[in-house]
């Protein structure tokens, strides 16, 4: 079993880079291909899925931290990989762990392809996986913008706002895009959600 590939970037698409390792070129599936260029050497920790209709598909991870979030997540029932790239895209691991264990519905409900009843499911599917990983050693990084209750406070003023919950999970989206620095004030990231939601209305 293929779990760790190392070699250059030839080609990247949508959530996909492909990877020259010696005489074998990989498609690997990975949550954001914008953070990678053609010509890069890298190592990507690698998990395998198989689906019965298309066969083996690489997802690829530059955390071992990012590939275990992963693989509990499409342990839950009725979570693919699809929502398994999107949540590490839109929210990040420490984000997600911390909805996790704060029983924050919104929080992952934001993200593209999970509804609220989705987002119960799999707080109480993955509560105590999560403690149990925390339990492991892993450390989150709690500075981040987007983790704890600015970002829920973005939700919630979109939401006061009257914007439907598809449009604010595509400006979560947006924002988890364009804001990497992580002291970003609540203010700012407002003015970014808004402006992204106003220009797509």
């Amino acid at each position: 079993m293929i779990s760790l590939l190392h070699g250059t970037i030839k080609d990247i698409k949508e959530q996909l880079v492909v990877i020259d390792s010696g005489p074998i070129g990989f498609d690997v599936q990975v949550a954001n291909s914008a953070l990678f260029k053609i010509g890069d050497m890298i190592n990507l920790f690698i998990h395998l899925h198989w689906n019965q209709e298309q066969g083996p598909s690489l997802f690829g991870f530059q955390s071992e931290v990012d590939k275990q979030i992963f693989q509990l997540i499409i342990s839950c029932s009725g979570m693919g990989p699809k929502i398994g790239l999107a949540i590490l895209n839109q929210l990040g691991t420490d984000t997600f762990i911390q909805a996790v264990q704060t029983d924050n519905e919104k929080t992952l409900s934001s993200v593209s392809g999970i509804g609220s009843k989705k987002a119960e499911q799999m707080i109480v599917s993955l509560r105590h996986k999560v403690k149990k990983l925390l339990s492991s050693g892993i450390e989150i990084d709690t500075s981040s913008v987007k983790t704890g209750q600015q970002w829920n406070d973005i939700i919630n003023a979109l939401e006061s706002l009257n914007y439907s919950r598809t449009e604010i999970s595509r400006a979560m989206k947006h924002l988890s895009e364009d804001c990497k620095e992580t002291t970003i004030p609540f203010e700012t990231m407002m003015r970014k959600a808004l402006s992204y939601l106003s220009k797509r209305g």
